[in-house]
């Protein structure tokens, strides 16, 4: 990869990989015109990066989060049409003589005023589930709704991380603490601003499918996938690491959450039992077993408490009590890697995993 393409980065994201990962295995494993998926899709870096490299690809996420997201990279709309609708959404809300209040003391401050008075004109205004430039627009909006504003204008809350929302009573201690005030930003400019910067290189000719729903209804939810996908790259939820709905409430709200966090929204993002675990995922390879090709690879990127040795037994014996009837085994000896340091761990030590695997999986 010699150019980091700019969607890439679109909405920063907890327990992310990075496209060269997923870059390396759609080489290793596929050839142009085969299909990928991600039942784990998150910020749809499998897919963004498999359509880059002429590969049609699809995923699907619980997250509402993740699916506009990845939704928004995977088939996104003319630059010329974002321009034009944040243009409208602009004019409109400058139109609009009342405004209504934050919806608690949090929002006060961790958002200037006019800045909040603008998210939730747009949180009202955007039909990000069933229009494809309100989708961009909301996943810009996610991508600068919160972070290190201090450091770049294209942040619109009082300092926070870019891959999570901490909590509320949190970030104001920490905020009371360092006497910090929520920067004044027009949401508009930054859209703006940051649509332009998206748009830098052209996007993907193919376009990608995203489904908001359980990775293990996947084979329901993609029926023509059938029989055809040749690689699976993700990375499922880790063993008792993070609940990706509390991490998101605030990307959440915009979406039309709740305007607190939520624990256990999504009942298996922090499953802290082993044998819950790994009938979890025995549940999610059945899933996706429907769709796989006669030959096929599945790719896993994993952290947490568990050892490698034990990561490596429990994924077999899953793949193989899901894909029963067929042949499931290590293609390659898994590998293990230092998680280098995490933006989060600046807000929340000690949040990140210390080590990832990546195991290789045949299946025929």
């Amino acid at each position: 990869m010699l150019v980091r393409h700019p969607l890439h980065s679109l909405c920063p994201y907890f327990a992310m990989f990075p496209e060269e990962f997923a870059e390396r295995h759609i080489l290793a494993h596929t050839r142009p015109g085969d299909v990928t998926f991600d039942p784990f899709c998150g910020r749809g870096t499998t897919i963004f990066q498999s359509l880059l490299m002429d590969r049609p690809s699809a995923g699907i996420d619980i997250n509402p989060v993740a699916a506009c997201v990845a939704g928004a990279k995977s088939d996104p709309p003319s630059l010329v049409s974002i321009l034009q609708r944040i243009e409208e959404l602009e004019r409109t809300f400058s139109r609009r003589k009342m405004h209504p209040q934050a919806p608690n003391w949090f929002f006060e401050r961790c958002f200037h005023l006019r800045t909040l008075q603008q998210l939730m004109f747009l949180r009202e205004q955007l039909e990000w589930r069933r229009n494809r430039v309100d989708r961009f627009v909301a996943a810009l909006t996610l991508g600068a709704l919160h972070g290190e504003s201090h450091r770049s204008e294209r942040y619109l809350s009082n300092r926070m991380p870019r891959t999570i929302s901490t909590k509320p009573e949190y970030s104001i201690r920490w905020w009371d603490e360092r006497a910090l005030e929520p920067p004044e930003r027009d949401t508009f400019s930054v859209l703006r601003d940051l649509a332009r910067f998206r748009f830098r290189l052209e996007p993907a000719q193919l376009s990608g499918s995203i489904r908001l729903g359980d990775a293990r209804k996947a084979c329901k939810l993609f029926p023509r996938l059938r029989g055809i996908v040749r690689l699976i790259v993700t990375s499922p939820p880790y063993l008792d690491v993070t609940d990706y709905a509390e991490d998101q409430w605030l990307r959440l709200w915009f979406l039309g959450g709740e305007p607190s966090p939520s624990c256990r929204r999504f009942g298996d993002d922090r499953l802290t039992n082993k044998d819950a675990y790994w009938a979890f995922l025995t549940q999610v390879w059945s899933g996706i077993g429907p769709l796989l090709a006669p030959k096929s690879c599945i790719v896993i990127r994993i952290g947490g408490p568990l050892a490698q040795s034990e990561l490596a037994k429990g994924l077999k014996l899953t793949l193989r009590e899901a894909l029963r009837g067929r042949s499931v085994a290590l293609k390659s000896r898994p590998i293990t890697s230092e998680v280098k340091d995490r933006q989060t761990n600046i807000f929340r030590p000690g949040t990140s995993p210390s080590v990832e695997h990546d195991f290789v999986f045949a299946v025929h």
